[in-house]
């Protein structure tokens, strides 16, 4: 279900990258495994037409785990640049939540540096991710957040996030200011995965 809360005007977007603009592939430091998400392609292309600042910020803690180099995960995001883009601005986060650092969503770090890249207030700035931790990240910098749930969503994240859009479309919708409610799925949206209630895309 589509949960949303009247919100000024956006200038820039900083989306998520995995679950987000493409599928999650845990740990993926291979740019021929790349696939954008439904709509992705759609609702940048649109936002850019549209004059949106955009860009990209994302948790890569493969880089502290050992299981990415800092190289793979720029080869990744310039395949994604390439289906995508051009992105304004690329952020990544390469530490573990142990680590402290003020990047890793849910901190701002990423948010308000990007922003700050971009020329704009973060009041100014939309974040699109697919968990928690992105309006999270959102809240915190004093951004707006809009939650896009997948498979990897917790009930709880949804049930929390300000705005909730059921995809990529609806996303485009909201920032043009042009959402009207859908129609109730009649497969419903609820599933059991591992004993956990999760939200399904």
């Amino acid at each position: 279900m589509t949960k949303q809360t009247k919100q000024a005007p956006s200038r820039g977007v900083l989306f998520d990258r995995d679950g987000t603009l493409i599928v999650n592939v845990p740990y993926n430091g291979l740019p021929d495994r790349v696939v954008p998400m439904p709509g992705a392609r759609a609702l940048v292309s649109t936002l850019r037409a549209h004059g949106f600042k955009l860009g990209v910020v994302s948790n890569q803690s493969g880089i502290a785990r050992g299981l990415l180099t800092r190289d793979a995960v720029a080869a990744v995001n310039d395949r994604v640049d390439r289906l995508l883009g051009p992105f304004d601005v690329w952020k990544h986060c390469p530490h573990i939540e142990e680590d402290g650092c003020a990047c890793r969503k849910p901190k701002p770090g990423m948010i308000l540096d990007a922003a700050s890249n971009l020329g704009l207030n973060p009041k100014d700035v939309t974040v699109v991710g697919d968990i928690g931790a992105d309006v999270e990240a959102a809240r915190a910098a004093g951004a707006r957040g809009i939650l896009v749930p997948t498979a990897e969503t917790l009930r709880e994240e949804a049930e929390s996030a300000e705005e909730v859009a059921t995809d990529l479309h609806e996303v485009l919708a909201l920032l043009l200011g042009e959402y009207q409610h859908p129609a109730p799925d009649s497969e419903g949206r609820e599933f059991q995965d591992a004993g956990r209630k999760r939200v399904a895309p």
